[in-house]
């Protein structure tokens, strides 16, 4: 397939965009506008239901003046210090654009280590006796030839493997609907994890609303359950 498994599912609709515009607005330091950004884009992750999410930042400044891809060529250090629930992998890097691999290792661990996983990267051509590092060295790599996304790419960011399995033509499954991403075979599952995403990006949201910096929304996302509870 020369398609991507992705349908823009880690950009902003553009009422999401506005929303999300007016939350990163209120952080007037440039460092806390970029861990708004990273934080809303890995909500996710950050909920514990999915190990690992994709960011690209463009190198153009934004409605609010910003430049988000400069605030990450300044800022990458001290922000992966402060953000340390997280960690950060540049999968493609171009000169207008860069690609961030966005990821808890713990959840990753765990997320690789399922058989069936194992197995399509085996498929795939990935040496699965390595470790995790391993994995993710060969999949920037690929990303790196391809310059774009590698199909199995979406086992790595915690999409249903029966989806990818069938997106790559490993199994054969009937296309169903078009969500966040390509889903095959019987949806239910597949919604309920998409509506879990959305889910957990509002609640994100309003908790950047209600902080004073990013950081202490963060703080207080570990620290509550607050941002486990259901969305109305």
């Amino acid at each position: 397939m020369t398609h991507s498994m992705e349908n823009s599912s880690n950009s902003l609709t553009p009422a999401d965009n506005s929303a999300f515009h007016q939350i990163s607005s209120r952080f007037s330091e440039p460092l806390d506008c970029l861990a708004a950004h990273l934080l809303y884009e890995c909500s996710e992750v950050l909920a514990g239901i999915k190990p690992a999410n994709l960011v690209s930042l463009v190198n153009r400044d934004r409605t609010c003046g910003r430049n988000l891809y400069q605030l990450w060529q300044t800022h990458r250090v001290e922000l992966t210090q402060r953000i340390t629930n997280l960690k950060f992998r540049v999968l493609l890097s171009k000169n207008r654009s860069l690609l961030l691999f966005c990821y808890n290792p713990e959840q990753l661990q765990k997320h690789i280590s399922h058989s069936g996983i194992r197995k399509i990267l085996a498929i795939s051509g990935y040496d699965v006796c390595k470790d995790n590092d391993a994995l993710l060295d060969e999949l920037c790599r690929r990303t790196e030839k391809s310059g774009g996304f590698p199909h199995e790419v979406g086992l790595f960011i915690g999409y249903p493997t029966k989806d990818v399995a069938a997106f790559m033509g490993i199994v054969k499954l009937p296309f169903a609907c078009q969500g966040p991403w390509k889903i095959f075979g019987e949806p239910g599952q597949s919604l309920q994890l998409a509506n879990a995403f959305r889910i957990s990006r509002q609640q994100m949201g309003r908790q950047l609303a209600g902080c004073n910096s990013p950081f202490e929304c963060l703080e207080t996302t570990l620290t509550t359950n607050s941002f486990f509870l259901q969305a109305e």
